[in-house]
């Protein structure tokens, strides 16, 4: 029989989806104000891969992929999502997003994304929140599913997670806790 334990912590992602008139560094130092500072950033890209946000977004959107320095215990992800749902309202524009701010963590063998959206690849974990494995690691790479985003297939999206589950994997190594911020 297996014995429940508590996993390791997590580095701390979001994708942040923008329209050109909101300010990418705004939005930043409100999460880093949050959440700690910012080990690296992907971005901010042109963001081409559906038209899904364009009747709430408009065209021409942005897109920016920043890892945190941060680690986290994994159950604080609705708290995470909820924050960042806050950012949203409060840079809404009519009851319509001027930023949209997917939040996640990265682990040793997975990328995952917080939403608020049930189906039936994502798992409920609390607050209103659901959870989905986005990326799984693999043989030396992070690799997607029939589910994962496009951009979220995107090499530079890639190299980050990688590096950010290097520096996790190395922290485990070594034997030091995973640092967490306030």
């Amino acid at each position: 029989m297996g014995k429940a334990a508590m996993p390791s912590k997590a580095v701390l992602f979001t994708g942040i989806m923008l329209q050109s008139s909101v300010d990418l560094d705004e939005i930043i130092a409100l999460l880093t104000g949050k959440f700690g500072p910012i080990d690296r950033v992907f971005g901010p890209v042109q963001f081409l891969h559906t038209e899904y946000y364009e009747n709430e977004m408009g065209r021409n959107l942005q897109k920016a992929y920043c890892v945190f320095e941060r680690y986290i215990e994994r159950e604080e992800l609705p708290m995470v999502k909820i924050y960042t749902n806050s950012i949203e309202e409060r840079y809404a524009n009519n009851g319509m997003r001027t930023v949209n701010i997917d939040p996640g963590y990265i682990t040793r063998d997975k990328l995952v994304l917080a939403s608020t959206k049930d189906f039936y690849h994502r798992i409920y974990v609390s607050q209103g929140i659901f959870a989905e494995v986005t990326l799984h690691y693999r043989k030396g790479a992070f690799r997607f599913f029939s589910w994962t985003y496009a951009d979220y297939k995107d090499p530079g999206v890639l190299k980050i997670a990688e590096a950010a589950r290097a520096r996790l994997v190395k922290s485990i190594r070594d034997g030091l806790p995973p640092k967490s911020a306030g």
